[in-house]
């Protein structure tokens, strides 16, 4: 996936760089790849954001009494709340995203280079620097997606407003707060997307090297046959694992905060100073880490498979030579 470089021959047969892409049916075909991933794994996503947005009445709210909620209430589509606006915005941000993810990567690998450090930490911080500013460049598509959506989710639910789809929701923040209003939060979002972004990617390139240190003194470096695909894949699956449970962790707490502020409404306009003094009070530090479990599984779910799917995307649209 990395730049390869002289002094990570050893890798070149595990990865496909971005200058080996046909990028139209990189495109193509990776727009269907990740809607389909998006439909599986969107309701993780719904409980998750209703747990950290829940009042002191509904606070002990398991992700399975959520999920109970939602489906006696609404039946499964309660599950799949704000869909349609997610995926309407997801292509194009995700095609900012890996364009801005690759270009950076390939820039970043020949600026570590020269410091000759090991093979994880210029994989750390050539990962991490690409996943940060890809996350940048995509934020300006994905806040206002990301407002939207998330009030979709929990409308009805433990006191907050109903309303009539994407374009309602909308319709009234545009109405109450202008522009602005579509992106609340947008600089809790940088804060929290972009560095978990750098984590995720950081982690994922490192433990992937690492692993791959270790795996190849069977001889690959010198000149031996290549890895088989299935030990590839199990070796990027470990590390998007890896990756999800760093990430996960270290970002939880900004992201609560930020969810709270994207999703209250018009007359509460709480600040993020507000949010965490609520939060500390109702359950004490721990408040930070509502829906701990669920981002987890949903960061290491999406992760993993996201991974899979795209250096799968990788190999499909590689151009032989």
């Amino acid at each position: 996936m990395e730049v390869a470089g002289s002094s990570r021959k050893p890798f070149d047969q595990t990865e496909i760089n971005w200058d080996k892409l046909d990028k139209t049916k990189f495109y193509v075909v990776g727009a269907g790849i990740f809607t389909g991933l998006t439909v599986a794994l969107y309701p993780i996503s719904v409980v998750k954001t209703r747990m950290q947005v829940t009042t002191n009445n509904a606070a002990n709210d398991s992700a399975f009494s959520v999920v109970r909620g939602l489906v006696r209430n609404d039946g499964v589509p309660g599950l799949y709340r704000g869909f349609g606006t997610v995926i309407t915005g997801a292509v194009p941000a995700r095609i900012i995203f890996l364009t801005a993810l690759e270009t950076t990567k390939v820039a970043a690998f020949k600026m570590v280079e020269p410091f000759k450090l090991s093979e994880p930490v210029q994989a750390a911080i050539a990962n991490g620097v690409a996943g940060m500013m890809a996350s940048l460049c995509s934020q300006s598509v994905f806040v206002p997606i990301d407002i939207v959506s998330q009030r979709l989710m929990v409308q009805g639910y433990s006191g907050h407003a109903s309303y009539n789809g994407g374009l309602d929701v909308a319709r009234k923040v545009l109405k109450s707060e202008g522009i602005r209003g579509l992106y609340r939060g947008f600089g809790l979002s940088v804060l929290t997307y972009s560095p978990s972004s750098a984590v995720w990617w950081a982690s994922y390139g490192s433990s992937q090297r690492f692993i791959w240190s270790k795996l190849l003194d069977d001889g690959t470096e010198h000149g031996g046959p290549a890895p088989s695909q299935g030990k590839i894949v199990a070796v990027q699956a470990a590390g998007g694992i890896i990756a999800g449970a760093t990430a996960s962790c270290i970002t939880t707490p900004l992201d609560t905060i930020k969810t709270r502020l994207q999703v209250m409404g018009h007359d509460k306009r709480p600040t993020a100073r507000q949010v965490v003094k609520q939060l500390i009070a109702e359950d004490g530090w721990t408040g930070f880490y509502r829906g701990l479990g669920p981002r987890f599984v949903s960061m290491s779910a999406w992760g993993t498979s996201m991974i899979l799917a795209y250096e799968y995307l990788k190999r499909l649209c590689a151009v032989n030579e």
